[in-house]
């Protein structure tokens, strides 16, 4: 009996992975010896036979073969630029159950080589009804990953090359290409001198902010701890707000602060959830008269939930009266301040130590690309460098060179900074400019279509390209016939916020777009965040179109 008998019999499965099967059997056929033939259909399959073939040289191909390599290149790129024409045409949110996907694959791997062919058939059957399309023009969820041709080729490009640039001498053009365009973008930041490695500071692109708060949180403890003593780890404390990304807690946690040391500070509606510098200085002095001592503060430039913005100059006045590190994380809304109307909101950086912001998520530039600079480099390079014999060499001797391996946790590095090159040569500051206020115009656009109907507020300021809405209680009462007194607050609160979440979930099921939710003092709101490069105006009038006519339907079917 033949291997495909066999595999057919014991797992029952025949449609799929014989249509497969049949590909990669037929192009066998064409394109191997007789002897690899016979193995495949089942006229010699001893063990004997196996250890043939692995050991007949004549069989085995190149896996870097640069025709093939064209040949195939080709193919995939048609297949993408296929898949972006067609984008449109898939639910944006993923409709597959837990599980599907192992029940369509094999249960091992292929033990002959199959064709490119088959192999991405399988992708469009298989893997694209799995895949939740963040560059669709209907994406609105969490925060944009926007994509861009320069930002996609300069992918192949880096990930061509394959260098793992960890030093300078591993591969100079990495390295200094690094430092080139790190400083390119800083200087379209408008950040201060001190922040540039023309100005002593410097630029390293992390894998994502993560990393950024990892590593600088490692530096901000080691340069404590020099001075008081690293027995004294347990009192240092860590400082953010009730809306500062969960990262920042789990670094914490990783450089060994105590969990009970880190505070999130609470923000309210009166400061748009913006962190307090008042709040911050009592927090800070409470932690002082019972023995802490004060370490760091995350301060936020666009929180993922509302996108507020901690207001920095007057957080970094407090922070340098106790020696903080003073982190700026500008994950989202930092591309945004490359705008000059925009550049307002990161006032105050230079009181901070470290400034980050990630270019795959608005600025063009696949995943993964996080921009982190810091004002004293040798911070970083005395927590995190290593120095084995293997690694010697005379530039790095020279102390003439940067060695990006001594600024992140990992020793290996992907050549980064080969796509933030081609998206900022390709595009230019003039048109990555427009396409932001592009987006934030959309944006405003969904806000004022929001405003036109009664039902509708917009919890929290807008002030990027992010609208956090919800169906007011009101709507819900009108619809009861109920009065909708304050002693009813909680009551109908609680009502509005299951309606929201119920809106949102019939929304993203529809397949039509699909939005994300966050919740702030108790309110339920839905997040419509516009930066899919694909995203035009009609796309956000066809959204408003669906939440409106989701929201009339569930009035009308479903009171509460």
């Amino acid at each position: 009996m033949s291997p495909f008998h066999t595999l057919y019999k014991s797992d029952g499965l025949a449609s799929e992975r014989q249509i497969a099967e049949a590909t990669t059997f037929l192009f066998l056929v064409a394109s191997t010896s007789q002897e690899s033939f016979n193995l495949v259909s089942g006229e010699m399959g001893s063990l004997e036979s196996i250890v043939n073939l692995e050991n007949n040289s004549s069989d085995i191909v190149n896996p870097l073969n640069p025709d093939e390599f064209r040949r195939q290149g080709h193919m995939i790129i048609d297949f993408l630029a296929d898949y972006y024409q067609n984008i449109e045409k898939y639910p944006v949110l993923s409709q597959v159950e837990p599980g599907y996907l192992r029940k369509l694959l094999p249960m091992s791997a292929p033990y002959i080589a199959e064709p490119v062919e088959a192999i991405l058939q399988d992708v469009e059957k298989h893997i694209i009804p799995g895949i939740t399309h963040w560059q669709s023009p209907n994406y609105f969820a969490y925060f944009p990953s926007s994509g861009s041709v320069a930002g996609f080729l300069g992918e192949v490009l880096s990930t061509g090359f394959n260098v793992v640039g960890f030093n300078w001498i591993s591969s100079p053009a990495a390295t200094e290409l690094e430092s080139i365009v790190m400083d390119w973008l800083g200087q379209m930041l408008e950040l201060p001198q001190r922040f540039l490695f023309t100005g002593n500071g410097g630029g390293v692109i992390q894998g994502t902010t993560c990393e950024a708060m990892l590593c600088t949180l490692t530096a901000a403890r080691d340069q404590m701890l020099s001075k008081i003593g690293r027995e004294n780890i347990g009192k240092l404390v860590v400082y953010g707000s009730d809306q500062t990304h969960s990262a920042v807690a789990k670094a914490a946690k990783i450089v060994g602060i105590d969990p009970k040391n880190f505070r999130a500070i609470k923000t309210n509606k009166s400061t748009s959830f913006g962190l307090s510098p008042e709040s911050l200085r009592i927090a800070i002095t409470k932690d002082v008269k019972t023995g802490l001592i004060p370490l760091y503060l995350c301060a936020t430039v666009g929180t993922t939930s509302t996108t507020a913005v901690d207001p920095l100059r007057p957080l970094c006045d407090v922070a340098k009266e106790y020696g903080v590190w003073v982190h700026v994380d500008a994950a989202y809304a930092g591309s945004a301040c490359i705008c000059p109307e925009f550049r307002h909101f990161i006032n105050g950086v230079e009181g901070a130590n470290s400034f980050s912001l990630n270019a795959h998520k608005w600025f063009f530039t696949t995943l993964d690309c996080c921009c982190l600079w810091v004002k004293d480099p040798s911070t970083l390079t005395k927590s995190l460098s290593t120095n084995p014999e293997y690694l010697k060499n005379k530039a790095s001797d020279s102390k003439q060179v940067v060695d990006y391996k001594d600024w992140q946790v990992t020793l290996s590095r992907r050549f980064r900074a080969m796509k933030l090159w081609l998206v900022l040569r390709s595009y230019g500051v003039t048109n990555l400019r427009n396409f932001l206020r592009s987006h934030v115009k959309m944006a405003k656009r969904f806000e004022e279509l929001l405003a036109s109907d009664n039902r509708f507020e917009v919890v929290v300021p807008r002030y990027f390209a992010t609208v956090c809405f919800r169906v007011l209680p009101s709507a819900l009462c009108k619809i009861q016939n109920e009065p909708c007194g304050k002693a009813d607050h909680h009551v109908h609160q609680k009502h509005a916020n299951e309606f929201n979440r119920k809106l949102l979930e019939s929304i993203n099921a529809s397949g039509h777009m699909y939005m994300t939710h966050a919740q702030v003092e108790g309110i339920y709101m839905i997040r419509f965040a516009v930066g899919a490069t694909l995203t035009e105006d009609k796309h956000v009038t066809k959204a408003w179109e669906v939440v409106r006519e989701m929201v009339d339907t569930m009035l009308k079917l479903h009171p509460q």
